[in-house]
């Protein structure tokens, strides 16, 4: 016997706000849309669910086939259902963030992008749908998240100076940290690990490079471990 629903559904997408980081500031990446509604608009990597994929293959597909970036760190961030966010029809996105490390990835434009690019948070063109609503939410929650769990690390190179590291948390959290106790405090959490290699190519005096160990954060992290920053 076979059963059908008798109303009618919204149809299911995702969004995905992906973040790298510059010296500078933090970036976001965005795609310009090929088609209507919105044609030549800039907005958030993205598209509708196949019936058969997950919500997660989906976002990872949309990332591939729109701007070519794969293997990166995603995490589920919200669910958008307003009634009228999508002209077409009623459309409930599952919105996702991504840290990306800008060298990583040589990102390109397909499917029904037209373009494809790298933009300051701080200067952001009109996005179409309510893809500012998501980048804000998306911010948020790295702001929030980037106390407690080591997820910055993702956007560094393998090798980085505490200095890079101290700028990562500036940029992201918005304000100024005092360097002696910045340093301490990483230091004494026993997560980043000297290694013998020092800075190359710079003006000023090398500074010594450190790497994340991320299995001693995961053995912490069950133990009910927190980075507080």
């Amino acid at each position: 016997m076979s059963f059908s629903y008798e109303y009618a559904r919204a149809a299911v997408a995702v969004d995905c706000v992906v973040f790298g980081l510059d010296e500078k500031d933090l970036k976001v990446l965005l795609i310009q849309r090929k088609l209507q509604p919105f044609q030549h608009t800039w907005a958030l990597p993205g598209g509708f669910v196949r019936l058969d994929e997950t919500l997660d293959e989906a976002a990872r597909r949309e990332l591939e086939e729109e701007a070519g970036v794969s293997e990166i760190y995603l995490e589920q961030l919200y669910t958008f259902g307003a009634l009228d966010r999508d002209p077409r029809e009623r459309v409930v996105t599952i919105a996702y963030y991504a840290l990306a490390k800008l060298s990583d990835h040589r990102i390109r434009a397909a499917t029904d992008a037209m373009g494809v690019g790298w933009f300051s948070l701080d200067d952001l063109p009109k996005l179409a749908f309510d893809h500012a609503e998501i980048v804000a939410r998306a911010h948020e929650r790295l702001r929030g998240k980037v106390r407690y769990a080591p997820v910055g690390f993702e956007l560094l190179p393998p090798r980085f100076s505490l200095t890079q590291l101290q700028r990562l948390y500036e940029i992201i959290l918005g304000t100024e940290l005092d360097k002696r106790n910045f340093r301490k405090k990483i230091l004494s959490l026993d997560l980043v690990v000297e290694t013998d290699e020092v800075e190359q190519g710079v003006r000023h005096r090398a500074a010594r490079l450190y790497r994340f160990d991320r299995r001693k954060y995961d053995r912490l992290a069950k133990q009910g471990f927190e980075l507080s920053i």
